[in-house]
C-alpha cells in the first residue's frame, strides 16, 4: 500500500472532487471482474472513484482495504458509499501518452473568468497539426487551401 502525505492526500481529494464514479460494486461485492475493472481504471487514471451500493459501514470499510492492499493503490477518502483510490499511473502509459505523435503538441490554454474577479482556468489540451487555438481559448481546425482556378487552367 503506498502511504500519502496529508497534503498529498489533500491535493488528490481536491482533485478527486469533480471525478464521477469509475466502478459501482453492487451486492455480489468484490468479485474477481469488479478487482480488474479498478485495476484498469487505476492504470488508465491513477485517481478513481468506486461507488459501494450496500449499508453496511464495516463491509465498505472491508472493502476499502482490500482494494488497497491487493492492488497496491493508495486509500485517499473515504466519505459515505464513495471510495477514493490513487495509484501512480504505469510508466508505459506515461512513456506512451508522454511522447506526441507527428504533428502533435501540447498547449495550455487560459480561459479568464466570466465576472473577472474569480481565477481564471487552465487546462492544457494536446493538438493535432491542423488545429490551432483562438484568442478566446477555443480550438478550430484549419481549413482545406483553396486552390485558385486560374493557375489549375495555366498549368
Amino acid at each position: 500500500m503506498i502511504n500519502l502525505t496529508p497534503v498529498e492526500r489533500a491535493a488528490l481529494r481536491a482533485e478527486a472532487h469533480g471525478l464521477k464514479p469509475v466502478v459501482m460494486i453492487g451486492e455480489s461485492g468484490l468479485t474477481p471482474a469488479v478487482m480488474k475493472e479498478i485495476e484498469l481504471g487505476l492504470d488508465s487514471h491513477g485517481l478513481i472513484k468506486v461507488r459501494v451500493f450496500g449499508d453496511d459501514r464495516e463491509a465498505r470499510v472491508g472493502m476499502y482495504e482490500t482494494i488497497c492492499a491487493e492492488l497496491d493503490a493508495a486509500p485517499v477518502q473515504h466519505i459515505g458509499k464513495l471510495l477514493v483510490l490513487y495509484r501512480p499511473k504505469k510508466e508505459a502509459e506515461k512513456e506512451r501518452t508522454g511522447k506526441a505523435g507527428k504533428g502533435m503538441r501540447m498547449v495550455t490554454i487560459v480561459k479568464p473568468s466570466a465576472s473577472g474577479t474569480k481565477k481564471p482556468s487552465v487546462s492544457k489540451v494536446l493538438l493535432k497539426g491542423n488545429e490551432r487555438v483562438t484568442e478566446g481559448g477555443t480550438i478550430k481546425r484549419a481549413k482545406v487551401r483553396q486552390k485558385s482556378t486560374k493557375k489549375a487552367s495555366l498549368a
